[in-house]
């Protein structure tokens, strides 16, 4: 049995206000004095991957715990292909899941590295707010 479209509504909503969240959390983190560059670019990485993870609930197309923005993308490409060529580069953003968390070898990034992470994570969200607009 599907569920029923408020339901689907509701969680994809849930969805898109984490990830809205989280992309504030990065602008604010890396605005911060001194800013806060790793924690910046983890929550620009959660913040497009919750946008995916929202327009995939939209479209009831399951999917795995994950982090791997590329996997979700691969998962959403059937349904809609213009808008997976629309944010692929925001496949760079996957190793700030997982990686950056942790102490290890991993250089701090650059403040432009961390700008650019977020203008990433912002055009996930254009795109995919707009996608979810078109099929409602």
């Amino acid at each position: 049995m599907k569920p029923h479209k408020e339901t689907i509504d509701k969680i994809s909503a849930q969805w898109l206000l984490k990830a809205d969240q989280d992309l504030k959390a990065a602008q604010t983190l890396a605005a911060s004095e001194p800013p806060l560059l790793f924690p910046a670019c983890f929550h620009a990485q959660q913040a497009a991957e919750k946008y995916i993870k929202a327009l995939l609930t939209k479209l009831q197309i399951e999917f795995p715990k994950t982090h791997s923005i590329e996997r979700l993308i691969e998962l959403l490409h059937p349904a809609l292909p213009d808008v997976c060529s629309e944010i692929m580069e925001a496949v760079d953003l996957t190793h700030y899941g997982v990686e950056v968390r942790y102490p290890g070898d991993i250089p701090e990034p650059e403040e432009k590295e961390a700008f650019e992470a977020i203008i990433l994570a912002e055009q996930v969200r254009e795109t995919i707010t707009g996608a979810i607009t078109r099929i409602e």
